[in-house]
């Protein structure tokens, strides 16, 4: 699903709005409609709705079909210059079909090939993303008859399901509520408004009115794609797949994804060389036909130069890598959702992490249970396991470690549970009402210290109760700390008992509690963390902390791990900055301890707006701002769904480890794209030059039409192991970030070194091998056949490395068995029956003396303009 999607403003037509029709009918009507019931539906009525209604997904996010992903590989730039060449080539000179069957093999080699490597790419990450699969929970009958709570998957559901939702889910399908506690749900996807909406059950007095206006506003219906920020609820499903909602958006919302600054600039290096082509070609045509007489002749050769120049290897080579990216990366454990973030992946130059499970261990345990004095209490933890036990919503680490700590089933059995109030994560607690065998209604809390100490009025140690004063905070406030530093997280409970009444409860019922307690956690450090962010930091990736934890606790883990925790900060810090201070705080803090989700998000464009590539590390719900806002949103299969569904990338095992390896892949994919277009771009511009200088002073064409087409072929054959070389180590030691800049200065410093010594070549051909009359016209072409594909197919190891070629840096073995093979064939090409049918003759063995010279001269000057460049500029690749 696309992180940017288009703001609705008005009510969907036609399918797409049957949710909202529905949205006050009495809950006992609609299922009857829906031919459901509370119990949920039984396999057959499931099945029959699936084969009705298809799966529940909207289209959009399929993959096309493979005619048409055949087509789209017809659909570049460059394939329509070389189909348009071809048609003119067959229009003026009918008689002869070489040409425009060269022509037509450049482009099915270019076409399968992109066709092949797309499909294969597509049908790979279809199926990782299949490793990634959000869930839902619904009630539905068993074979039996009875009715239970399961897992299904998302793609499953059908008109009539019972869903049931908690914090953190994503909304499978379009929903209409049967009941709701504090249900608070994003839209974010839908609206763009970041702040949640409360959503609840129509009440009977709004039973069957009929509510006009945007239907993202009526309150009893819940949408696909949005997300439960707090709350619990139980809905029916109404519309599935395209029927629902977003659905209807599904084809405005195609494309619209943002272009990185990747897509950006491989579009602009191409429009770059068709732009150079459109004009330098003409002048080739001008020059030639001025200066041999014949329009036709001088026509054909335009043409052919103009094939020369295009590189319609681009799309096939940066799919190729891209793809093969994705494939290294699944081997590593890393799933890429989409193919363009692994660019981002390799940029990233900082990393933002949350702490628990990525630092840490991610095996909480409840070490301590105290009193407020900070002595051992069973107290506490009877009270902490209630809440833990009887809550509804996403059960956390700290709620497993309270449940697996003691059996306390027994003490659990004399209660039942009346009420709740969920988690969210403005209050940092979260509340269940249980009534005791007298009947009287006990409210027990437990969250964060000081949103605890806010609410409380009383503090219990032992059997005296006595008023909480600023001074007993303070007491509190200074034990729990010492908890803190010693790496423990703590958290209050508190209670407070009332007589029965029927009335809900709600967050105002938190109030006047009586503190009894603390419970105090410990997630130890990973023996790994601290060598994988030594790692990361060797590979300039920085690492910043972003977690919603306690301050002490957050520090003593990052410094455990290797971590500067110099600079701290608390998310109520940040919250009264100005953009510019916080730029400025950003820069030179580490750790970011007590963050809110928009806290997390606002760090992010912080880091953004200083210039950096920024990564975020988070599975919760409050990372999702943080994740559809970071350049590369990093989550893991365990995570909540809108975690998953925000992040571009997915680990399947939650380890930075893991991630230093991804990126080194990222760097690996984005260094081989920059290889082939610093290649050909410098290539093409030096051979337009030799081409000038060779039109302008020769009585013939320096190369014939065909001979052009044939060294093109073979050159573009030699790139084609591109994506499966390796790269230098210095070049995997920092973020790499497109420059598009760079790519043209490039051009201009490197291209006209190969000019030179094709002229080298062209006086030698004249001079000593006496190939300068029109009779001797085919020696000289054959000549520069050779040299020009030889020298073109060397610059492969010359500018794939900033080291010396063959001797400190060796190509991989696809690089060289394919370099190789084309240098061989080339050499032997003028000695074949295809050299004699497009023009060319057999060479004497002095040239190829010559030949050596000149190739091994071309390769010292070109690694001493290395050098210079790599002075002057600081960079190669």
């Amino acid at each position: 699903m696309s992180k940017i999607l288009p703001t609705p403003a008005h009510r969907p037509g036609g399918k797409a709005a049957v949710v909202a029709a529905h949205a006050f009918r009495e809950s006992g009507a609609l299922l009857a409609e829906l031919e459901t019931s509370t119990g949920g539906l039984d396999a057959s009525r499931i099945e029959a709705r699936l084969h009705r209604d298809g799966a529940n997904e909207v289209s959009h996010e399929k993959p096309p079909h493979w005619t048409l992903q055949l087509l789209r590989a017809f659909r570049n730039p460059f394939i329509v210059v070389l189909l348009v060449l071809a048609g003119v080539q067959l229009f003026t000179d009918g008689g002869d079909l070489t040409g425009p069957l060269i022509i037509a093999v450049m482009v099915g080699i270019s076409v399968l090939l992109s066709f092949t490597q797309e499909y294969r790419s597509t049908r790979a990450a279809e199926s990782l993303k299949a490793m990634v699969r959000n869930t839902a929970t619904v009630t539905r009958r068993a074979s039996d008859g009875h009715s239970e709570q399961i897992e299904v998957p998302v793609v499953e559901l059908v008109a009539g399901d019972i869903v049931h939702l908690g914090a953190g889910d994503m909304v499978p399908a379009d929903l209409r509520l049967l009941g709701a506690k504090d249900l608070f749900i994003s839209q974010a996807i839908l609206t763009g408004e970041s702040l949640p909406v409360e959503k609840s059950a129509p009440t009977p007095a709004r039973v069957d009115s009929d509510e006009g206006g945007n239907p993202l506003d009526l309150a009893s219906v819940c949408y696909m794609g949005t997300n439960v920020v707090s709350g619990t609820a139980t809905a029916v499903v109404v519309a599935t797949g395209m029927q629902t909602y977003l659905g209807s958006l599904a084809h405005s919302m195609s494309g619209q994804r943002v272009q990185t600054s990747f897509d950006r600039g491989v579009n602009s290096v191409s429009w770059l060389l068709i732009r150079f082509m459109l004009v330098m070609v003409p002048v080739v045509i001008a020059i030639n036909w001025i200066d041999k007489g014949s329009f036709l002749q001088a026509f054909l050769f335009g043409l052919s130069v103009a094939v020369g120049l295009t590189p319609e290897m681009l799309p096939l080579i940066v799919t190729a890598n891209l793809s093969k990216g994705a494939l290294a990366m699944s081997r590593r454990k890393v799933v890429v959702k989409r193919l363009n973030a692994i660019q981002n992946f390799g940029a990233m130059d900082v990393l933002c992490t949350d702490k628990t499970g990525t630092l840490t261990l991610d095996r909480i345990v409840l070490e301590r249970h105290l009193d407020l004095d900070g002595e051992e209490s069973d107290e506490a933890l009877e009270y902490g396991y209630l809440n833990s036990r009887f809550q509804t919503g996403l059960k956390n680490l700290m709620d497993k470690a309270v449940l697996e700590h003691r059996d306390l089933e027994s003490a659990a059995r004399r209660y039942r549970v009346i009420d709740e109030i969920p988690f969210d994560f403005q209050r940092r607690r979260m509340s269940v009402v249980v009534a005791d065998g007298d009947g009287e209604h006990v409210l027990i809390c437990k969250g964060a210290v000081e949103e605890m100490l806010s609410i409380c009025a009383f503090a219990k140690t032992g059997d005296v109760t006595e008023p909480l004063t600023d001074e007993r905070r303070r007491e509190i406030k200074a034990m729990t700390h010492r908890l803190n530093e010693d790496g423990l997280r703590v958290l209050v409970v508190a209670v407070r008992r009332e007589s029965a009444h029927a009335r809900p409860y709600g967050v105002a019922d938190e109030s006047g509690l009586v503190a009894v307690g603390c419970l105090a956690f410990l997630d130890p450090p990973k023996d790994s963390a601290a060598t994988a962010i030594r790692a990361l930091h060797q590979h300039g990736v920085e690492v910043k902390v972003i977690t919603g934890d306690n301050e002490a606790v957050t520090r003593k883990i990052c410094r455990e791990v290797g971590l500067d925790v110099t600079h701290s900060v608390e998310g109520r810090e940040i919250e009264v900055l100005d953009d510019a201070a916080l730029d400025t705080l950003v820069a030179r803090v580490t750790v970011f301890a007590k963050m809110s989700p928009l806290q997390k998000a606002r760090v992010v464009r912080s880091l953004q707006r200083l210039g950096h590539t920024v990564g975020f590390l988070g599975d919760g719900i409050n990372d999702a701002p943080a994740l559809h806002d970071a350049d590369v949103g990093i989550s893991v299969d365990t995570a909540t769904d809108i975690a998953k569904e925000s992040a571009d990338i997915i680990l399947l095992e939650k380890n930075l480890m893991v991630l230093e390896e991804g990126v080194l892949e990222g760097r690996v994919t984005f260094g081989n794209i920059m290889k082939y277009i610093k290649m050909t771009a410098s290539s093409n511009f030096g051979n337009v030059f030799s081409v000038l200088v060779a039109s302008a002073f020769l009585p013939f064409l320096p190369m014939l039409p065909l001979q052009i087409l044939v060294q093109n072929l073979l050159y573009d054959i030699s790139q084609l192991s591109i994506p499966f070389d390796r790269m230098d180590e210095e070049y995997l030691s920092r973020p790499r970030k497109w420059d598009a800049g760079d790519i043209g200065r490039f051009m201009v410093w490197i291209g006209p070194v190969s000019s030179i010594f094709d002229i080298t070549t062209f006086w030698l051909m004249w001079h000593y091998f006496g190939a300068s009359t029109t009779a001797h016209q085919s020696l000289f072409q054959s000549g520069w056949f050779i040299e020009g594909l030889l020298s073109q197919t060397l610059i492969v190891h010359m500018i794939r490395t900033r080291r010396i070629p063959f001797v400190q840096s060796i190509a991989a073995a696809p690089v060289l068995g394919l370099t190789i093979a084309v240098i061989v064939i080339g050499m032997l090409i003028p000695f074949s029956a295809l050299g004699a049918k497009i023009g060319m003759v057999p060479l004497p063995p002095m040239y190829f003396a010559w030949l050596a010279l000149t190739l091994i001269s071309y390769c010292v000057l070109t690694q001493l303009m290395k050098l210079i460049y790599i002075r002057r500029y600081g960079r190669w690749l």
